[in-house]
């Protein structure tokens, strides 16, 4: 009965998005305001993204190991707004450093046992990429006005192919919404769907007999080793959202097909 309550039925429980606090205001129409797990993880990684920056905000003449750690992201991520950007939009720094934090710190936490993967909500990926989308569009407008549009024309196409090529990269531009937060939510979702089933597994066969039990402790290096990856895939993925989103702001500014 204890098993029951502990563990989840199904490996795809974890991602649900679940309504943990709902309150019901009889002004405006009966307005609800529902607090999810969803909702409740967003706060707390801000809360640790800036509990950690202040850690390491020391005024000491020796900086902490934390502040040099800190020091050499911010430094690695301005590194690479420069390489894709340009030094002269170093502008935008603030923000990948930002994106890059917060989708890290959500990788990270969805490693936790128990807890909610918010990047693993595809409400919350494709609303992150379609943010994205929307303003580098407005940007791309914005700094080039009617000739944004030429990013839909390539260079020396002949005029009889114009409107089949417009339409095509009409499509291809508009798949980025969509391919940005899929990448990320399916990556993530994949890797933990497997390292669930994987536990659950190992659970049953060290709960059975002590034979099993013993045979099971190579399956269980391997599961380690899994966790470890995906400690790894987490970081690479937030590096990969980081990095296609500044491509897609570089295309933007340049105008690159």
């Amino acid at each position: 009965m204890l098993q029951n309550q502990i563990f989840i039925y199904s490996p795809l429980e974890q991602f649900e998005v679940t309504s943990l606090l709902c309150f019901n205001s009889p002004f405006l129409g009966y307005f609800t305001l529902t607090l999810t797990n969803l909702a409740l993880y967003s706060i707390m990684i801000l809360i640790l993204i800036l509990g950690f920056h202040i850690m390491g905000n020391n005024k000491k003449l020796l900086p902490s190991k934390w502040s040099i750690a800190l020091e050499t992201l911010f430094a690695s991520i301005n590194n690479l707004v420069k390489d894709q950007i340009g030094i002269t939009n170093e502008i935008y720094l603030p923000f990948i450093y930002s994106l890059f934090c917060f989708i890290l710190v959500a990788n990270l936490i969805g490693n936790i046992p128990y807890s909610f993967v918010l990047t693993s909500s595809a409400i919350f990926c494709l609303a992150l990429s379609f943010t994205i989308f929307i303003a580098v569009t407005i940007l791309g407008l914005y700094t080039h006005k009617i000739k944004f549009f030429s990013f839909f024309v390539p260079q020396g196409t002949p005029l009889y192919l114009v409107p089949m090529l417009v339409l095509i990269e009409l499509i291809s531009y508009s798949a980025r919404a969509f391919s940005l937060g899929v990448r990320l939510f399916s990556n993530i979702v994949s890797g933990h769907t497997l390292v669930k089933i994987l536990s659950t597994f190992l659970y049953k066969a060290f709960s059975s007999s002590i034979l099993i039990a013993i045979l099971t402790i190579f399956p269980f290096a391997i599961f380690l080793f899994i966790c470890g990856l995906e400690i790894a895939v987490s970081t690479i993925q937030a590096y990969v959202f980081t990095i296609l989103t500044c491509s897609y702001i570089k295309d933007a500014i340049n105008l690159h097909g």
